[in-house]
């Protein structure tokens, strides 16, 4: 079982860097969780530098102003990279027609790109940055139109791989719920953000500009998401600080109280091996 801490205080000093998750982590798509961006703004003020890496299929200066709107400290991390940064990549592979799936705001993924956005029959390739509008459609209103576009053989690059995230007190559908209905329609995805490697080389190359070299036996990963956050950083071969009051704190959280016996059962069935668990970042 991950071991329980009180505050990130208490194990700082065995690391020199932080890879850190934001939705979830520093806030919940309604505010700031002024306590996580003061622990990473102390952690900082020690020595330790802090890369935030997010699923959001957004580049990062949209997310830059859009967490510092909400009450992210600008002091709180020396970096950000998002799934949006090093999906371009998988766009400007090309083809070029277009097929995009997502809210009008996730667009700027796009900019700068040689592609154009193009109809059903004229697309080469779909790019997913979420649900056009998630506060009132399911992931199975996309059915049959994702079922059209994998008849047509179109590979699907998801711009965000998270199937949930915490939108204040509710669950919200994310890109990746649609990549998995794709992928059971028979679709190919393509996909660069965590738990997949590009997006963790990118951090870590963000992470030698900040300080240059370092181990990294002493690089934490923080974040709540399982399928995500914790296998990603687990894959890659990172510590790992589990934050449980995320978007599985269902499993184990009744009464606004930890069960850590269905905690430690809720790690095991996901072969999850956080080093340390805390209910929110502080």
């Amino acid at each position: 079982m991950a071991q329980r801490i009180q505050s990130f205080r208490d194990i700082a000093a065995q690391y020199d860097a932080v890879l850190c998750d934001v939705w979830g982590v520093l806030h919940n798509g309604v505010e700031a969780f002024s306590h996580a961006s003061e622990a990473l703004a102390e952690a900082r003020a020690a020595g330790l530098s802090v890369v935030l890496v997010t699923n959001s299929p957004r580049p990062h200066p949209g997310v830059k102003v859009q967490i510092r709107g909400l009450g992210v400290r600008d002091d709180a991390y020396d970096r950000i990279v998002t799934s949006g940064d090093v999906t371009r990549s998988l766009i400007a592979e090309g083809p070029g027609k277009v097929y995009f799936i997502g809210a009008e705001k996730d667009l700027p993924l796009l900019d700068g790109l040689d592609v154009e956005t193009v109809g059903l029959k004229e697309a080469g390739i779909v790019v997913c940055a979420g649900l056009r509008d998630d506060e009132v459609e399911a992931v199975e209103d996309y059915r049959e139109e994702l079922a059209a576009l994998a008849a047509r053989g179109l590979p699907f690059i998801c711009a965000n791989p998270d199937l949930v995230v915490e939108r204040g007190h509710k669950l919200i559908a994310c890109a990746g719920a649609l990549a998995g209905l794709y992928e059971e329609l028979g679709g190919t995805t393509r996909i660069a953000g965590k738990p997949h490697r590009p997006i963790y080389e990118k951090s870590l190359a963000e992470l030698r500009a900040v300080r240059g070299a370092f181990d990294m036996a002493r690089v934490i990963a923080i974040g709540d998401g399982m399928p995500t956050d914790v296998r990603g950083a687990q894959a890659y071969g990172l510590d790992v600080l589990y934050i449980s009051g995320g978007i599985h704190a269902g499993h184990y959280v009744e009464g606004g109280r930890t069960d850590e016996a269905r905690l430690a059962a809720f790690l095991a069935a996901e072969d999850a091996h956080p080093k340390w668990w805390m209910p929110r970042l502080q």
